[in-house]
């Protein structure tokens, strides 16, 4: 694409490429052409933006990564800026200077090479805009010479600063707890295959804010039965997370994904960050319950479900796979209501008791403590740990450690290291209960979601004139 072209891309969760060597930020921008303020710039300071849509990822042999989730983009925003400068001279001295967009699976969709770059510090390399319905990737290729306060201030940008920053020298902004920092490399796949391969997909995770589910209203099924046939409501648990994350930062956020039906089903979520998800699962019936994931040959994988229990409820661990598409396959007798959540919607263990049945899925967040169980049924009772202090890659789960494996009524005190941890209660026919005692703070702040297979982006912003690293980087 030369400097000036335009052309439609798919409107998917697209991973730009910015090549080579330069600082790189993402302005969106409203109908006006300018930033609603501060919020609306992602960069080295504020990776993410607060809607989650757009994400700086990191940088790998001089290539930034650039995520932007073109259908979770707020509808005020219609353009959505790639910005590059650099901090050692001007562009015309950068090797190779591009932007590559890719396809969740890997293909290139629009590609912009800068050949007539001069001696501006700052350019619009590219934009990524509404059109007729759709977006377009366009090539723009616009310097500005008095570098990236022009740049900003011609988007609306306020450039004001009370004092410059110590010469050749960054704020440092310390991470918050259980974040990495956000400049720290990231290893992803090479979305460019080679002579005669296929593209090799590029898992695109692109978490929104997440509110937990205000409690499920009563819903008919789809045969419209007796409304006492009806699955429960989901209450809310004691425990849960009232406002998202809630200081958990392992894995992708999203919204829920809530489906029902009736009897044996094929049920399909697309768009799905890949990683582990938490499936809440509520039947109405007396029959035989099990639920599976299924390959992508279609055959069934391992049981996530397998219960006589009458009036089934329980929540399992399950994997999305690369493609964000998760499939499942689903044996019930009467009506019956799916949810897809995230990781963060799990409930927390505290010192207070949770009084519940059924197989779950229960987060540790603090440091070591003894995990209190008692369980009343008589089937299996199978506990596992999954400890994610130092694992690097949250679309996959580290290796589980078993902790319980008994059968009947069964008092448990379980050791936990710290947090973070996942504790699934894999199998509970039955109702238990469970607490945390001997309680420790922290020794150490956890390290996870942070490592060569994929760095998750924090969440959180900066604060007030966070904008000013970012300016002041162009003043050096």
């Amino acid at each position: 694409m030369i400097k000036g072209g335009n052309g439609f891309v798919p409107t998917v969760p697209l991973r730009l490429a910015v090549r080579t060597g330069v600082d790189v930020a993402a302005l969106l921008l409203s109908e006006q052409g300018r930033v609603r303020g501060d919020d609306d710039i992602v960069f080295h300071g504020a990776p993410v933006h607060p809607s989650g849509a757009v994400r700086l990822l990191g940088e790998e042999n001089g290539t930034v990564w650039l995520e932007t989730g073109l259908t979770a983009l707020e509808e005020q925003i219609v353009r959505v800026l790639v910005v590059g400068s650099s901090t050692t001279g001007p562009l015309r001295d950068v090797d190779e200077l591009s932007v590559e967009a890719f396809a969740p699976d890997g293909t290139s969709v629009a590609r912009y090479e800068v050949a007539d770059a001069g001696g501006e510090t700052a350019m619009v390399l590219a934009e990524v805009y509404r059109r007729a319905g759709g977006w377009k990737f366009r090539a723009v290729g616009q310097g500005y010479a008095n570098g990236l306060a022009g740049l900003a201030t011609d988007h609306g940008v306020d450039v004001s600063y009370d004092a410059p920053a110590p010469p050749n020298r960054i704020p440092a902004r310390p991470p918050t707890q259980g974040q990495s920092p956000a400049r720290a490399a990231v290893r992803f796949p090479d979305p460019t295959p080679a002579a005669g391969q296929a593209p090799v997909p590029v898992p695109v995770p692109v978490p929104v804010p997440f509110q937990h589910p205000a409690p499920v209203p009563v819903f008919a099924a789809p045969a419209a039965p007796a409304p006492t046939q009806e699955p429960p409501a989901a209450p809310q648990q004691a425990g849960e997370p009232q406002d998202g994350q809630n200081g958990w930062t392992f894995g992708a956020v999203f919204a829920p994904h809530t489906r029902t039906g009736r009897d044996n089903d094929v049920i399909t979520v697309n768009e799905l960050p890949p990683g582990p998800v938490v499936i809440d699962l509520s039947i109405r019936g007396d029959g035989y319950t099990g639920l599976w994931p299924l390959t992508r040959f279609n055959k069934e994988g391992d049981t996530l479900v397998n219960s006589t229990e009458e009036n089934f409820r329980g929540r399992v661990l399950a994997q999305v796979p690369d493609n964000g598409r998760l499939r499942l396959q689903l044996k019930a007798d009467g009506p019956w209501q799916l949810q897809v959540l995230p990781l963060a919607a799990a409930t927390r263990l505290t010192e207070d008791e949770l009084d519940r049945r059924g197989p779950d899925v229960l987060l540790h967040t603090a440091g070591t403590a003894d995990l209190a169980l008692h369980y009343r049924g008589e089937d299996n009772l199978i506990v596992n740990l999954f400890e994610l202090e130092g694992h690097h890659d949250p679309t996959a789960l580290p290796d589980d450690h078993n902790v319980v494996n008994e059968i009947g009524k069964r008092r448990e005190t379980v050791p936990l290291p710290e947090g973070p941890v996942i504790v699934q209660l894999q199998m509970a026919d039955g109702p238990w209960k469970a607490k945390l005692k001997h309680l420790e703070p922290h020794s150490r702040p956890p390290q996870i979601g942070a490592g060569p297979a994929y760095a998750s982006a924090p969440t959180q912003v900066a604060g007030p004139g966070k904008v000013q690293g970012w300016l002041r980087r162009g003043r050096r």
